[in-house]
């Protein structure tokens, strides 16, 4: 099954917490906090794998989570960070964000990419010593990792793509061109996914992909065609088959002029792709009707070929031409990563200190996910760590919030599994 798109989430790890910890030796009196670092969490990391060619593993895999850091340790020990967890994919898959469609990452060649980033090892209380708090019994949690629904999309990367109506002979094409065996029959759509094949010239080597069928108002989803558009954007040279010989009693004029239609309203980029007409199945046409075609196709500046791609007639002056082009043109065209907007900045910014209070039955409910890993790390017993968490509370505006909503002095709060009275 050829499968080019899939939603999936992915979770970077954790930071693994800071540790509380005191230095405890032999001969050694009051030797002070040591407690180390959490480690680093685990990033998601993208990569090309030449060995897939379709993205139907992620359609059975939804949710790919990265290994949180460990804990810090005693001694100044730093907990351990996490390697990098690699999600491979077909080369040429485009990474987007799932709520905006921003693209996130374009996996084109050999470098791994970073898109969610492990969360930072929170600090030990080694840190928090100073000459007026010289016994911290409190450490800082580890960072939350990054966290998207993003969408694979897979665009085939060829340098030459192969586009016309069904059975204009394309698989016929490709199969005499290249070693690629695609399904050949005399009917109507019997490429169902795109099949990719390498034409070799002497030294020189090119892709060439050979696109399902379109046909009228594939760009709005008609047929097979809207599914595979895409994998056309990146083709560097348009190679346009056209059934010159009007056997199925189609015009050649008009079907070149749906499918450009199509290419159009799909990708204006697309429509100004460099073309050059194949017109097949010449075996079978009049010489009236070549010329009348050829004619046409002159009057508007693109190069034209007579074919029979069942004999291979003219075939060899058309891959000529192809390799004498794509000589001349940029690479393969890449899909610029788009940078976050400021209205989504602070939207990130808001989430991550976003809280709900709510009363319920006189006890005010706090409801903060990021507060549930500080909480973790606060010792309760200890006045210090006490004022830290107060601190965190008034900082982060939930006090103010409390306050709004007409607290009163021994009021009862809970916040996950710890309740206490509010005082002034």
């Amino acid at each position: 099954m050829f499968v080019d798109k899939v939603e999936i989430s992915i979770k970077a790890g954790n930071g693994g917490n800071g540790a509380v910890s005191f230095h405890r030796e032999k001969y050694v009196n009051a030797g002070g906090p040591d407690g180390g670092d959490g480690g680093k969490g685990s990033d998601i990391v993208f990569q090309a794998d030449d060995n897939l060619s379709t993205l139907i593993d992620f359609r059975y895999k939804k949710k790919y989570t990265g290994p949180d850091g460990e804990n810090g340790g005693a001694r100044r020990c730093f907990g351990k960070s996490m390697e990098p967890t690699v999600i491979r994919v077909p080369r040429g898959t485009i990474i987007k964000d799932a709520h905006t469609g921003r693209i996130m990452a374009d996996i084109s060649d050999d470098e791994p990419v970073v898109v969610a980033r492990g969360g930072k090892g929170g600090k030990g209380n080694q840190h928090f010593a100073t000459p007026t708090r010289q016994i911290p019994r409190f450490a800082k949690p580890g960072y939350p990792g990054e966290k998207f629904d993003v969408i694979l999309e897979l665009k085939l990367l060829a340098d030459v793509g192969l586009v016309g109506f069904p059975n204009v002979g394309k698989s016929t094409l490709i199969s005499v061109v290249s070693a690629a065996k695609p399904k050949i029959a005399n009917y109507h759509f019997t490429t169902l996914t795109p099949v990719l094949g390498v034409v070799k010239r002497g030294e020189r080597s090119f892709v060439m992909a050979d696109i399902p069928g379109l046909i009228e108002g594939a760009s709005e989803g008609v047929g097979l065609g809207h599914a595979f558009l895409r994998h056309v954007e990146r083709c560097r040279l348009i190679v346009h088959v056209v059934d010159v010989s009007g056997i199925e009693g189609r015009d050649p004029k008009d079907d070149f002029e749906k499918i450009n239609l199509e290419l159009a309203n799909f990708s204006e980029e697309l429509a100004e792709s460099p073309q050059i007409v194949a017109a097949n199945k010449s075996d079978m046409a009049t010489e009236e009707q070549i010329n009348e075609f050829r004619e046409y196709i002159e009057a508007k500046g693109l190069k034209f070929f007579t074919i029979s791609a069942a004999t291979t007639q003219g075939t060899e002056a058309l891959i000529d031409c192809v390799v004498e082009a794509l000589d001349k043109l940029p690479p393969a065209k890449r899909f610029e990563v788009q940078p976050l907007t400021l209205e989504e900045l602070e939207a990130i910014e808001t989430e991550k200190h976003s809280f709900r209070v709510e009363k319920i039955d006189d006890v005010y409910v706090v409801d903060a996910e990021w507060l549930a890993p500080i909480l973790s790390t606060v010792n309760m017993e200890d006045y210090e760590s006490l004022q830290y968490f107060q601190r965190v509370l008034r900082s982060s505006g939930i006090i103010d919030e409390l306050e709004r909503q007409g607290i009163q002095e021994d009021d009862l709060v809970s916040i996950f599994d710890f309740e206490f009275n509010y005082v002034r």
